[in-house]
């Protein structure tokens, strides 16, 4: 009698985990850079990285999408406040803003500060 039940407690946990819900999918994220014409850090940005961002691991995971600092944010966006100045990179999940890089002070702080955004939102 007690082979059963070791057997049956097994059964029970097997048939529970079957009927648990799947997990929720992983939000999509995207890197959204608020940009204007004549932004020298803009410039900037697309000399020392905008060229690599798309092949890095980064890039893969948010991939970058951009707006004009003065057009309308793209559909679906939704932001915790708007842009005050150029350029401002913030991350989104799902359309939504997880957070915000204000200004270009160079690469080692763009690379450093993503990399960080999205180690919190459990990506890789």
């Amino acid at each position: 009698m007690a082979a059963r039940i070791p057997s049956f407690a097994l059964a029970a946990c097997l048939a529970l985990a079957a009927s648990a819900p799947a997990p929720a999918p992983a939000a999509e994220l995207a890197l959204l850079m608020i940009r204007q014409d004549g932004c020298g850090y803009c410039l900037q940005w697309d000399r020392e990285i905008g060229a690599v961002y798309p092949k890095t691991g980064e890039g893969r995971t948010a991939p970058l999408r951009e707006t004009d600092f003065r057009g309308p944010l793209p559909e679906g966006v939704s932001l915790e406040r708007p842009a005050a100045f150029t350029p401002t990179f913030i991350l989104l999940a799902d359309g939504a803003e997880i957070g915000r890089m204000e200004g270009y002070p160079g690469e080692a702080f763009f690379w450093g500060l993503l990399g960080k955004m999205i180690a919190e939102t459990g990506h890789e």
